[in-house]
């Protein structure tokens, strides 16, 4: 099967992801049912991160979308575990600080990339400006609409000095995602996981949709793919 194909999303398409199946899962009913593949794909992660280093020409930016308690960090501890992690750097962006709101909005993203030969990870990325931003008003609209296409000329910008980009959305469904708060809560161990913040933002399930399908839309170039990935089974 082609992920690439099936999930790739075209430059200048419309996204709809109500038209994605979020619990596919191909013929895989279970981690150990796929284990052979993942140790495949692993391998295949892992070996090329020599090369690059070696090569020491160009470097890869990965970022990760995606919901509270859609598996942002999991994707990085299982998945992206394969590689070597004195290649990489993981970056989780939060509420900016006031010194990085006292910049332009994609100025603790810029200095978060990475040098030649290495992996840059974020967990959660520039597209947070065009996402929480919009559906809690953060600033005008005249302000996070203009965002898009920064974002793009940002993107093309590390895309011509050597960057490889590609961006992933995790793409879970809503009872998914409650099905993974009570885990969350019925787990002391993953306590810290959760908190009152995560259900407040369930009212706004429609309106983040609209945001991340107009971000995707917008932003999914040659040289920027966006990926949307079902999640609901791990």
């Amino acid at each position: 099967m082609n992920y690439v194909k099936q999930f790739g999303v075209k430059p200048g398409s419309k996204v709809d992801l109500a038209k994605v199946a979020a619990s596919f899962s191909k013929v895989h009913e279970s981690h150990e049912h796929a284990l052979p593949e993942i140790e495949q794909y692993s391998q295949k992660l892992h070996d090329p991160q020599y090369l690059m280093y070696a090569e020491d020409k160009r470097w890869l930016l990965i970022c990760l979308q995606g919901r509270d308690a859609a598996g942002k960090d999991g994707t990085i501890n299982r998945v992206l575990g394969a590689m070597n992690p004195q290649g990489c750097t993981v970056t989780g962006f939060k509420v900016p600080s006031k010194d990085e709101a006292d910049h332009d909005f994609l100025w603790r993203y810029h200095r978060q990339t990475s040098a030649k030969g290495q992996v840059a990870i974020f967990n959660r990325s520039h597209y947070e400006d065009v996402l929480v931003v919009r559906v809690h008003d953060l600033v005008p609209k005249e302000v996070w609409s203009k965002r898009s296409a920064q974002i793009n000329d940002f993107e093309k910008t590390l895309a011509d000095n050597g960057t490889h980009i590609l961006k992933f959305d995790l793409h879970i469904d809503p009872e998914e995602q409650l099905e993974r708060f009570k885990q969350r809560i019925d787990d002391p161990a993953r306590h810290w996981k959760i908190s009152d913040g995560d259900y407040a933002e369930r009212p706004f399930w429609d309106v983040y949709t609209q945001a991340f399908e107009d971000a995707i839309g917008k932003c999914s170039t040659e040289h920027a793919p966006w990926f949307v990935i079902p999640s609901n089974h791990k």
